[in-house]
């Protein structure tokens, strides 16, 4: 068995700033020559870990090997490694030769004379090695006789290739590439996705790119890395990503997804769409799932001949296909079909076992640690709720000192009590106005589950709320949430006759 060539590996890495932490216990390795991607939405901490590896920045805590030897705290002019930004970062007042030569002109290499201290002498590049090393990466990026060329008369792909040639040049072992084709417009990124991936196989070195288009980073990658708020949610070859996402964040975020609160019924059987279904995945009866099904795999069929029956209600032409929306009950399943059908048709659906993706919930509860206040609300995520003292004690009642009595006349005081706070998702009021509930958040994630949505509101204090709504609002969108006082559900850390009042 073939030993695999670990050329960077990052090991227990986290990076905060103040008290904000944007890449948290982060645990791979990139092998050598490999194209590796990390994807995921803006603010996610794909740049911040990039720059780690350049050192740009430094880890909080954990380390960073290359070549198995620790780099964490080795400072960026002494990696091999090059990156390759977003704004290009060009000289205006450089040509394109003296662009992508300005590295070499600084470069010192060593010589095979020793000085009197035993030291290997170093000298600059000659104007000839510094030539043929600029034609060579002029190749490579498909610039040959755009040596003399003013910057400002170059397009924004050749800019971009100008910035990879300077990159290249100096041979480093990494390249880094932060979102490099964000500034092109669709045409010329799709073309360039082509070319980037040519590159990489001329030049065998190891590609490391950061971007938040799925596409890119299917169409280029060996290896992805997804990442959503700090956190690693899965790493995989891009069809594994694609066909087996770890759960409802990836599946939606990488491709179109239909998704599904679901219920296992048997071992190879899923309750979802008012319909039992088969399925391939095993988990224990009655766990409550997210069901993936993916718009290609929904089969529409005549409607006597479904297993399930959906009415279209809206259609797209997308020019090898159309994609259709039908109702199913209050669910909506998006599918792609060549066939025209007409908006308002009956049709019939069938899935397949081996298209029934099963994950496991990420979310079922919101859970919180909380402490009881002097006015016999709960504290917690930042703010003061109204709570039900009364269930600690089955029978108990709330007297008009705020004191609770139990059926047999005992008196209890639960002020400054630490407690476990719960509820569901389906819970969370969420209002448009932040002064008007309980606490203030962000809108941080979205995800459509066929007939609601599931949002993560996050508040100033860095504590997430997660919630379900027939209502759709946008992504960094501030609202506020309150929660009644019926459905927050406590448990005591400690015995409840630590409470008595004697």
């Amino acid at each position: 068995m073939i030993k695999e060539e670990k050329i960077i590996e990052l090991i227990d890495v986290t990076k905060s700033f103040d008290d904000n932490t944007v890449v948290e216990d982060f645990n791979f390795y990139v092998r050598k020559g490999e194209f590796i991607t990390f994807l995921g939405p803006s603010g996610c901490g794909k740049t911040t870990t990039l720059r780690m590896i350049a050192g740009f920045e430094m880890p909080t805590k954990g380390k960073i090997l290359l070549n198995g030897v620790d780099i964490t705290n080795l400072p960026p002019y002494k990696r091999p490694v090059n990156t390759v930004f977003q704004r290009y970062a060009l000289f205006p007042h450089l040509d394109v030769f003296d662009n992508i030569a300005f590295g070499l002109k600084l470069k010192m290499v060593e010589t095979d004379k020793v000085n009197k201290k035993g030291q290997k002498v170093m000298r600059h590049l000659t104007k000839q090695e510094i030539s043929e090393k600029v034609t060579k990466a002029l190749k490579i990026v498909d610039l040959e006789g755009f040596e003399w060329r003013d910057i400002a008369t170059l397009s924004g792909g050749q800019q971009q290739r100008v910035a990879i040639a300077r990159a290249i040049v100096n041979e480093p072992q990494i390249l880094l590439l932060d979102e490099p084709l964000g500034a092109l417009d669709l045409k010329m990124r799709k073309e360039m996705q082509i070319e980037l991936k040519e590159m990489h196989k001329k030049l065998g070195i190891t590609f490391i790119y950061v971007t938040h288009d799925q596409e890119e980073a299917l169409t280029m990658s060996d290896t992805i890395i997804v990442m959503n708020d700090g956190v690693i949610q899965q790493i995989g070859t891009p069809i594994d990503i694609y066909n087996e996402p770890k759960n409802a964040f990836v599946a939606d975020f990488i491709g179109e997804s239909n998704i599904y609160n679901g219920t296992i019924v048997s071992s190879n059987t899923v309750r979802f769409l008012n319909h039992v279904f088969e399925c391939v995945d095993e988990f224990p009866k009655n766990e409550i799932v997210d069901v993936v099904v993916r718009p290609e795999d929904v089969e529409l069929v005549n409607a006597e001949k479904g297993m399930i029956k959906g009415l279209i209600s809206d259609k797209v032409f997308k020019g090898v296909y159309y994609e259709y929306t039908l109702m199913v009950g209050n669910n909506e399943v998006v599918c792609q079909d060549t066939r025209n059908f007409e908006v308002g048709d009956t049709k019939g659906i069938n899935i397949v076992p081996d298209s029934i993706h099963i994950m496991k919930k990420d979310f079922i509860n919101n859970t919180y640690e909380g402490v009881i206040n002097k006015n016999g609300n709960v504290e917690f995520a930042g703010g003061e709720f109204e709570c039900d003292l009364t269930q600690f004690i089955e029978g108990s009642y709330l007297d008009e000192d705020g004191y609770i009595i139990s059926k047999e006349g005992k008196k209890y005081d639960f002020t400054n009590a630490n407690v476990k706070v719960e509820f569901g998702l389906n819970d969370i009021e969420i209002i448009d106005n932040e002064e008007d509930g309980v606490v203030s958040g962000e809108i941080i994630s979205i995800i459509y589950k066929g007939d609601h949505y599931q949002f993560i509101i996050r508040t100033e204090d860095f504590e997430d709320f997660v919630a379900n709504s027939e209502w759709l609002w946008n992504e960094f969108d501030k609202v506020s949430v309150k929660v009644n006082k019926d459905k927050i559900k406590l448990s005591l850390k400690q015995e409840v006759k630590e409470y008595e009042v004697i």
